[in-house]
């Protein structure tokens, strides 16, 4: 028979993770819910409420219409910006990680944990720290208000992550095998693509997973060295301004949210399940 001695306590623990759960979901749902409403029915009712019909025509109008920062062709342009931006940069600081995380782990070298020490370093600076810095690289260089500067940004931001998990994952690697392939006489790079890169599948989806939500995400950086159509979409999302200034376009305005926030949703809904699969999938040597 079932043992139900417990039972009183497994539904508290319920009973707390729903209410944390609904505590949590709410905010995403007054947004949904209010991104289907009109500007008439919010206004006469209040920002909480059900649609009393469904309005669509907020997200046409949040995606091609609605005015931002004084340009009237709604948030796709911005869209665009942050998908130049998040696919190079998430690319680049995953091989870059990948390599310095097997140079590290495997390929020992004299000075190496100082080098990981340093790289990883960044995860503890606060981002304010480095606005300074970036200012002056990039005014130096000639990258200011261009996506190609936030690019740069993120590859050299996102190292300290990458190269953290894949070290941690690349040394549960047998170094036998290691020292096979250079006996026979494979060198770095030849290792690295033949007998690790294969290996990694686990560990490069959780890096792909985490570089791309943080820097879709990510709204300092955005705000702060870019202006007008250079901005990401996080960063536009602050300037939405209503067509008609007296009236704020509540509805539209969550539309846009809800459309600006639908890629890492869907990266989560599809990958979340593998991004808990890879950080577990070298735990135990």
């Amino acid at each position: 028979m079932r043992d139900r001695t417990f039972a009183p306590s497994r539904m508290l623990i319920y009973l707390v993770v729903s209410l944390f759960a609904a505590a949590y979901l709410a905010p995403l749902a007054v947004v949904v819910l209010n991104s289907l409403r009109t500007n008439e029915e919010i206004a006469q009712a209040s920002m909480i409420g059900w649609p009393k019909q469904l309005a669509w025509r907020n997200y046409a109008a949040a995606w091609s219409g609605f005015c931002v920062a004084e340009t009237c062709a709604g948030i796709r342009p911005y869209m665009l910006n942050s998908v130049l931006v998040t696919i190079p940069a998430t690319i680049f600081s995953t091989i870059l990680g990948a390599i310095a995380g097997y140079a590290v782990s495997l390929w020992r070298f004299r000075g190496d944990n100082w080098i990981y020490g340093i790289v990883t370093l960044g995860l503890f600076l606060p981002q304010q720290m480095r606005l300074l810095p970036w200012t002056i690289v990039l005014r130096d260089i000639g990258l200011i208000n261009t996506l190609t500067g936030l690019v740069l940004i993120h590859t050299i931001q996102g190292l300290s992550f990458t190269v953290l998990f894949c070290r941690n994952y690349y040394v549960a690697i047998p170094h036998e095998l290691i020292r096979a392939a250079r006996i026979d006489g494979a060198g770095f790079f030849r290792i690295f693509w033949r007998i690790i890169l294969p290996l990694s599948a686990p560990i490069l989806i959780v890096t792909v997973i985490w570089q791309f939500t943080h820097i879709w995400n990510e709204f300092l950086y955005g705000v702060t060295f870019t202006t007008g159509q250079q901005q990401p979409v996080t960063a536009a999302l602050i300037a939405l301004s209503a067509a008609i200034a007296d009236i704020p376009q509540h509805g539209v305005q969550s539309a846009a949210v809800i459309i600006a926030a639908l890629p890492t949703l869907l990266i989560y809904l599809l990958g979340g399940r593998y991004f808990v699969r890879g950080l577990t999938a070298g735990a135990v040597k």
